[in-house]
């Protein structure tokens, strides 16, 4: 079974930029099945209010093992995740459960992207855009691609495991890891060339 391996290949400090230009490589591909999927960590209790408002569709989760392993029980419903209408809006509450994350799964391309771009702040967060379907390039010997076509946008981080701050915002093209011949890199390379940008940086995986 195939696995995914993604390079990034554009960064910026402006998130609405970034979300132009990871729209523009979702295009590149075949989105007739596509979806979407955003997720945000909030840190502070006026965050987790306020994503909670403009976001009622979230769900927000504890990504905590340790509570887990505490309390497998999930009195809170937090390991499983709560809708944003049940979540408890009691300052202490959700201050003794922080940080939380809030995300929204596998809708419409083009129904959330923007909204989310505009909420996400300082806070650490991630749009994925999922099964696409990168085209055949047979005259670069590239095969089609639809296992693992993906595009990424992280917001104020730079790496997929969402655990390093940074004060920018970078976009990943996500290809199938081949035998480490090289391969990957030129498909992601030349994803990357249709929207007149290139690899910046080691793929991540």
């Amino acid at each position: 079974m195939s696995s995914p391996v993604a390079y990034p290949v554009f960064r910026t400090t402006d998130p609405l930029l970034a979300l132009r230009v990871a729209r523009q490589l979702v295009a590149v591909g075949d989105q007739q099945y596509a979806e979407v999927t955003v997720d945000v960590e909030l840190c502070t209790v006026p965050e987790v209010l306020r994503m909670g408002e403009a976001l009622p569709d979230a769900w927000f989760r504890k990504e905590d093992v340790e509570d887990w392993a505490r309390d497998p029980s999930d009195p809170t419903g937090l390991h499983g995740g709560v809708h944003a209408p049940e979540l408890s809006s009691d300052p202490e509450f959700l201050a003794s459960h922080l940080p939380l994350w809030a995300s929204m799964e596998c809708r419409a391309v083009d129904s959330v992207e923007e909204e989310f771009a505009a909420l996400v702040g300082p806070n650490i967060g991630e749009i994925w855009w999922s099964s696409l379907i990168w085209p055949d390039v047979p005259d670069r010997g590239i095969p089609g691609e639809a296992n693992n076509a993906r595009v990424s946008l992280l917001f104020n981080c730079r790496t997929q495991s969402l655990d390093e701050r940074s004060d920018d915002h970078t976009v990943l093209v996500h290809v199938r890891r081949g035998n480490r011949d090289g391969s990957e890199e030129r498909h992601a390379l030349w994803l990357a060339e249709q929207i007149g940008q290139s690899v910046i940086g080691p793929p991540q995986e």
